[in-house]
């Protein structure tokens, strides 16, 4: 009879699961591997997850609702718009630095190495995040601290793709040395990254078209 794992070690499975997954993807993905560096046999992988890809699942739903938790915190506090943007910047390059594994994962399903869960997973991945974002824009257009000349689910896009952006900037090679081309050595320097993407926020947020005098 197969020994039933701990919590814990269900936990360390999955997280040593997100570290190969992240460094080969889910179709390079080793399940010997995975369950040689977990210290259980491949059987008793199997025993709780029917095959490799309900164990990506998996993977895949801790990661989320790590991140999940993390928005939660920040977003649900009655601040103004730029507070609690400013709050969710700082959860978010702490969440990179340290779970870099997870924003890794993620990078290589949304590459050409990921092309067979793209369709499969970009639902599941990207619906917490546009809900979460759209009814922080929704509300913050609803409080008067927003602009009202926008449509806030594509506001949402926008800004799901700086706040990505800037996670995979902390966490995958690539990104990280655009991120230095850009940045140069200011890159490293959190409080100033936050601080100059608030700028930019603060610009888009607040603006309606017709207060912006473009000089001929």
């Amino acid at each position: 009879m197969l020994k039933k794992l701990t919590e814990e070690k269900l936990a360390e499975l999955l997280e040593t699961g997100i570290a190969e997954f992240a460094e080969n993807g889910p179709t390079g993905a080793n399940v010997n591997v995975i369950a040689k560096k977990a210290g259980i046999s491949v059987g008793v992988l199997y025993k709780y997850y029917e095959n490799k890809e309900a164990f990506f699942q998996a993977c895949l739903n801790r990661s989320l609702g790590v991140l999940e938790s993390v928005l939660h915190d920040v977003i649900e506090g009655e601040d103004k718009l730029l507070v609690r943007a400013e709050k969710m910047i700082r959860a978010l390059q702490r969440y990179s630095k340290e779970n870099s594994n997870y924003i890794k994962m993620y990078n290589v399903i949304t590459s050409g190495n990921g092309k067979k869960y793209a369709s499969l997973y970009a639902a599941e991945i990207e619906g917490m995040t546009a809900k979460i974002y759209t009814g922080f824009i929704e509300r913050a257009m609803k409080d008067g601290d927003i602009r009202n000349d926008i449509n806030p689910r594509f506001f949402a896009f926008f800004f799901d793709n700086l706040l990505m952006m800037l996670q995979f900037s902390y966490c995958c090679d690539y990104y990280t040395e655009r991120a230095k081309v850009y940045c140069g050595e200011y890159f490293q320097d959190d409080e100033q990254m936050v601080s100059e993407l608030l700028k930019f926020l603060e610009s888009a947020f607040t603006f309606c078209r017709t207060e912006v005098v473009h000089k001929k």
